[in-house]
């Protein structure tokens, strides 16, 4: 089964290329107009907020990645504890308590 996203991901290497860009340009620019200073501080502030964001955004995806795949572990545990109940084994939770311990040692530090 193929899941898609129901956002596009955000080319980050593309960001942070186009940020540096930036920042090139309006430094050009910025020399050119001295009397905008303030207002260039603000500028530069928002664009150096960039890099903090794409490695936040890059953690998250990490982060989210490991929790999907911890889900689908899961999910697979839940499907062969019903199938294995349906099918009269002895102990049909083993396979949930089996992958809540591997998630928990995972956690812990390794499987």
């Amino acid at each position: 089964m193929t899941h898609s996203h129901p956002y596009p991901r955000p080319d980050l290497q593309g960001a942070a290329t186009r940020n540096t860009t930036a920042v090139h340009l309006l430094t050009a620019f910025a020399k050119s107009a001295p009397a905008l200073d303030d207002m260039w501080q603000h500028v530069f502030a928002a664009l150096d907020d960039t890099s903090a964001l794409i490695i936040e955004i890059d953690q998250l995806r990490t982060a989210l990645a490991a929790t999907r795949y911890q889900r689908a572990n899961l999910i697979a545990a839940i499907r062969a504890t019903l199938a294995a109940r349906r099918d009269g084994e002895r102990d049909p939770l083993y396979y949930i308590r089996d992958e809540l311990k591997a998630q928990t040692h995972t956690r812990g530090g390794g499987r």
